[in-house]
């Protein structure tokens, strides 16, 4: 995604341009099947998602993104709430000392750590880095705390922004150098907590993709070489982006083991005066949600929100005629929000009257809103709305009478659908191979690729190796707990090895 950076709302870029619409001057210039990235650039900033901010890979998020932000956030955090996980904040430093005690760990993230070296004009005696993540950060203290079996399990999370130092392409959302999210950090006796908590928060992070994005997403394990380091094993939920033909990870639920414990010394003694190691997890998800929200659902309009996370759920639009009677419509679109409003629907009208109804439809179409309410002369007469699908465009004429179940069914079928409709494009993508000739074709078309694989670190090196190029290497994205047969025999595409499991493999983000 090459160029998103620059706000190239005019310029060019290879891909061709949309007209502007003349009528409104509204409307973007790119479109998303013949230049994904001006267009997801014009799209986050005309729907007023972001602001570019004058530091490369930093972006103020606006409200109309933060909003979404907010709706996860209150979902999540009651849910982890049930779980016992109590919230807390741990400082944005990291002492370098502290940073460099889990060696593997450091060293998968050293790249990207920022590091503070001034105090106005005095150098540091020592310099103090800004958190990637916040392991390093936190488990001096676990160790300090956990002394016996009944300070366990210690589950603990907090809502923070993190600073990673990218210097690949920086996209709003999806690769920002400064990122808004949660970090669990729990502690345990037994690694059969560790493991059954790992998949628990796995669910939530499906349910927020799948229930509330509309987005479909694939629940699995990642590999050796992809895994969180530093940590025992990783599983996540794993999104595509068809018109791109990667793949994304959407969050991770990492189970650390006892490798943290034993380099901070996060010792306990269990009831018979015996003395252990915790077993620890760590699980995050960040506002990369929101752009692949965006990445999957938009169109040529703009952005389109699913109804659950959209800030503004509904749009009603006065729209009177020469001679028509102004006020009454006015207050017809003031009652019809307050009675949604009443019912629990996010609903406003737009009453400015600088604009034209026209205008109005392109700007709300561009940020996305699910339904628009329009009331006309007609309407008014008739005691009626029409309402327009903003996934479809379908237009409904429905009676004022039964307003709220007409508006709520429309909603769950525009939240239905456009998890339908991605999940048709994302399956539609799946190629199964068996081969690496099969693997190469597959790659070229874009695919999300399934394919059976010896589970050997080399071989996935070998693959990156071979694919390497202009558009990024291939690299596993998953293996899916959901596992198809794999009839006794079936060698590894790349390798010709008896292969152990079926995972998917492709370009990612």
């Amino acid at each position: 995604m090459a160029g998103v950076e620059q706000r190239q709302n005019k310029s060019g870029g290879g891909g061709k341009k949309k007209e502007v619409k003349k009528e409104t001057g509204l409307g973007l210039s790119f479109t998303k099947d013949e230049n994904f990235g001006e267009w997801y650039s014009e799209a986050v900033v005309n729907g007023e998602m972001i602001e570019y901010y004058d530091i490369s890979g930093c972006y103020i998020l606006r409200p109309w993104a933060i909003s979404i932000w907010e709706i996860m956030q209150t979902f999540f955090d009651a849910e982890i709430k049930k779980m016992k996980i109590k919230n807390c904040y741990f400082p944005l430093f990291v002492s370098p000392g502290v940073l460099q005690k889990e060696k593997d760990h450091i060293e998968g993230f050293a790249p990207e750590v920022a590091w503070v070296t001034k105090s106005g004009e005095s150098e540091l005696e020592v310099p103090i880095a800004i958190r990637p993540t916040s392991e390093t950060v936190m488990y001096p203290y676990y160790s300090k705390w956990i002394r016996g079996h009944r300070d366990l399990p210690l589950k603990l999370n907090q809502w923070c922004n993190v600073v990673r130092w990218e210097f690949s392409n920086p996209t709003p959302f999806i690769r920002s150098r400064e990122f808004l999210w949660q970090e669990g950090h729990t502690a345990f006796a037994t690694k059969e907590e560790a493991d059954t908590e790992v998949l628990q928060i796995l669910e939530l992070y499906r349910c927020i993709y799948e229930e509330f994005l509309a987005i479909p997403v694939t629940k699995g394990r990642k590999s050796e070489l992809e895994k969180f380091a530093g940590g025992l094993y990783t599983t996540s939920v794993e999104a595509f982006i068809p018109n791109t033909g990667r793949g994304i990870q959407g969050a991770t639920s990492h189970c650390l083991g006892q490798n943290f414990a034993k380099m901070f010394e996060i010792n306990f003694e269990n009831e018979k005066g015996e003395k252990g190691m915790v077993w620890q997890n760590s699980w995050a998800y960040s506002t990369r949600t929101i752009g692949v929200m965006v990445m999957v659902h938009g169109d040529d309009k703009g952005l389109v929100l699913p109804p659950k996370v959209a800030a503004l759920q509904l749009i009603v639009i006065p729209v009177p005629y020469k001679d028509a009677d102004t006020q009454g419509i006015f207050d017809a679109c003031v009652a019809t929000v307050a009675t949604l409003s009443d019912a629990g629907i996010r609903a406003e009208a737009d009453l400015r009257d600088n604009y034209s109804p026209a205008w109005k439809y392109s700007n709300w179409e561009m940020k996305g809103v699910p339904l628009r309410i329009e009331i006309g002369p007609r309407d008014l007469a008739n005691n009626q709305v029409r309402a327009v699908r903003r996934d479809n465009g379908a237009k409904t004429d429905i009676s004022r009478v039964f307003l709220v179940e007409q508006v709520k069914g429309m909603l769950d079928k525009i939240q239905q659908n456009l998890f339908d409709v991605a999940k048709q494009k994302r399956d539609a993508c799946v190629e199964v191979v068996k081969t690496w000739e099969e693997f190469v074709t597959a790659l070229g078309q874009k695919k999300l690729i399934l394919a059976p694989w010896c589970d050997e670190e080399d071989v996935e090196k070998d693959v990156k190796a071979r694919t390497k190029g202009d558009m990024g290497a291939a690299k596993s994205l998953c293996t899916p707990f959901e596992q198809p047969e794999l009839p006794e025999g079936t060698k590894c595409f790349a390798s010709g090895k008896p292969a152990k499991k079926w995972t998917y493999w492709g370009r990612s983000y």
